[in-house]
């Protein structure tokens, strides 16, 4: 199957260049920078440092998903539904139009397989900014007493979080490593990434919506947590039209602790 680009034709040719332009030719590339972490399995991500026409460095992430399982394969085959590739492609576009700030998908392939796709690759660009994870508590240490900072700071992740749920989405990965923060003169600005779980509940989406939310409560610094978790998640629902409120925070609470058991368990191994 070839690539399938979305609306930057601009960037044809430097997809073609390097070999973008196809499945043979993205898993052949052997330049840019390993990005490894746990649990990656079959999948491969790697930041392209490119340079474009004009001579300026262009940043891409290149992702390499290896062939799904038999048993995956023949799922998909008998009730439906995308490769790997495809479904993070469509999710970026999908967010991307609902005016969810998050990456631009550059290209996509995937390649033929018995019972369906086979292996497959996908180029999007950078987002501005760094990880909450690796900059939040900096973040908020440096504007401190800066209530008006620290406000627009919550209002920017309210409307990053309802955004994505007023859109009928769920990401499934909502912590705060997958969360950039640009913080401009005008105002931060919050971009979310890696939205290769990210899918449309047809049903319960409460259970979702409390999902990502506990994700993000677990994941924040905890002096923030302590002192805006509550204004956060009132702007969250006053943008969403949810409630009540304390049914929120009680399966978001006993999500988190779920998860802080789990982790725990963990640790102890």
């Amino acid at each position: 199957m070839s690539a399938v680009q979305t609306d930057i034709p601009a960037e044809a040719a430097l997809l073609k260049r390097h070999g973008f332009d196809t499945v043979d030719g993205a898993f052949a590339f052997a330049g840019g920078e390993a990005l490894t972490k746990p649990r990656l399995g079959s999948r491969e991500r790697i930041r392209l440092s490119l340079a474009g026409d004009d001579g300026r460095p262009i940043v891409w992430y290149l992702k390499r998903y290896g062939a799904d399982s038999w048993a995956t394969r023949l799922c998909r085959r008998i009730f439906g539904g995308a490769g790997a590739a495809r479904r993070e492609f469509e999710s970026i576009c999908r967010l991307h139009a609902a005016g969810v700030p998050t990456m631009r998908a550059v290209a996509m392939g995937e390649a033929p397989g018995a019972f369906g796709p086979g292996r497959g690759y996908l180029v999007v660009t950078s987002v501005p900014g760094e990880a909450l994870e690796r900059c939040g508590e900096d973040f908020l240490a440096r504007h401190a007493g800066d209530a008006q900072a620290l406000d627009a700071f919550n209002d920017a992740l309210a409307d990053l979080a309802s955004g994505l749920h007023a859109a009928g989405f769920t990401h499934r990965d909502f912590y705060a490593s997958h969360i950039f923060l640009d913080p401009t003169p005008e105002g931060p600005r919050l971009y979310l990434i890696d939205l290769a779980r990210v899918f449309h509940p047809r049903w319960c989406r409460f259970r979702w919506r409390v999902k990502d939310l506990a994700q993000l409560k677990y994941s924040m610094p905890p002096a923030w947590v302590g002192e805006h978790w509550g204004r956060f998640l009132s702007s969250y629902l006053g943008r969403t039209g949810d409630g009540p409120e304390d049914r929120y925070t009680r399966a978001i609470n006993a999500k988190v602790a779920r998860m802080r058991r789990r982790q725990d368990r963990h640790d102890r191994r």
